[in-house]
């Protein structure tokens, strides 16, 4: 069984879920799962994680995601994209200038009340279950970021922006442009959206279904499967010794002191060239923890 992390650009038309469905049947391996849903509209950055790797889920360190999203500025629908049904239009024009002058407001920490057309859960059911039988519930509230909010074209005629975001996990972009439109007073959704950048891996380094195919006729996907050691190339690396590799994969939490005191925080440990795993040094901790993979 591999083990490792296969970085694919998600088609649009496929669930994330429809994506390692035809993964499994490539390689004939069961263990596989993914980092960061997209909807099937969407494209872009899946990291895709077989074998051990799907321990990552949980723990990857870089949780930015970026963005390109298309927005329509003055329709809504029922599922905040262009796919939904029309709730509401208007022929307002919506200069540039106001534009960009409430993005900024849309900046930094925010709230946001999760999509009915989403996958959380309130009282043990998927929102986008009870959407499908045309029932919305009272959803609470979660805080996200927006890092960055940029428009990089628009056409005032059409009403129709491209813009980029980087934003923390759990945000949804749908959302953000509908609570834009909002703001604006004319509704807005999306038309498009591509991941660009996702857990610290970039569209560039990624491959698609296609090529996925092909590779998996030649006998070489799995070669182009990264290791999990990859996912924490953002954090510090901090080298143990031979006895001390030994303990922590034993399962013991060495003490500080015989780590020299490392701050809290994350690390990427490893001895020699071996990774070793997910380090985690908790405040007012005595000891490391580590997390293998």
């Amino acid at each position: 069984m591999a083990d490792g992390i296969l970085l694919l650009d998600k088609p649009q038309g496929f669930t994330s879920f429809d994506v390692i469905a035809k993964l499994r049947g490539m390689t004939r391996q069961k263990r596989i799962g993914h980092a960061g849903t997209l909807d099937p509209m969407a494209t872009g950055v899946l990291p895709c994680l077989f074998g051990s790797a799907t321990r990552l889920c949980d723990c990857m360190p870089c949780e930015e995601k970026t963005y390109q999203a298309g927005v329509a500025f003055g329709i809504t629908t029922d599922t905040q994209d262009l796919t939904g049904q029309v709730l509401s239009q208007s022929d307002a024009p919506l200069p540039e200038s106001a534009l960009c002058q409430v993005l900024p407001s849309f900046c930094g920490e925010i709230q946001q009340i999760p999509p009915m057309y989403s996958a959380v859960s309130v009282g043990g059911k998927r929102l986008y279950d009870l959407a499908r039988q045309g029932l919305e519930v009272e959803r609470p509230s979660r805080t996200v970021t927006i890092h960055s909010l940029t428009l990089l074209a628009y056409d005032e005629e059409q009403r129709r922006a491209l813009l980029e975001v980087t934003c923390s996990k759990g945000s949804y972009v749908r959302t953000l442009f509908h609570d834009i439109g909002t703001a604006l007073g004319c509704g807005a959704a999306l038309f498009s959206l591509r991941r660009t950048a996702s857990s610290g891996f970039a569209i560039g380094q990624c491959i698609t279904l296609e090529e996925a195919q092909r590779l998996t006729d030649e006998g070489t996907l799995l070669d182009r499967l990264l290791p999990p050691s990859a996912a924490f190339s953002s954090l510090p690396r901090f080298s143990v010794g031979e006895w001390q590799a030994r303990m922590l994969e034993n399962g013991v939490a060495l003490r500080l002191s015989k780590l020299g005191n490392p701050a809290p925080g994350r690390y990427a440990v490893w001895h020699k060239d071996r990774f070793l795993g997910l380090g985690t040094v908790e405040k007012q901790a005595d000891g490391m923890k580590l997390k293998r993979f």
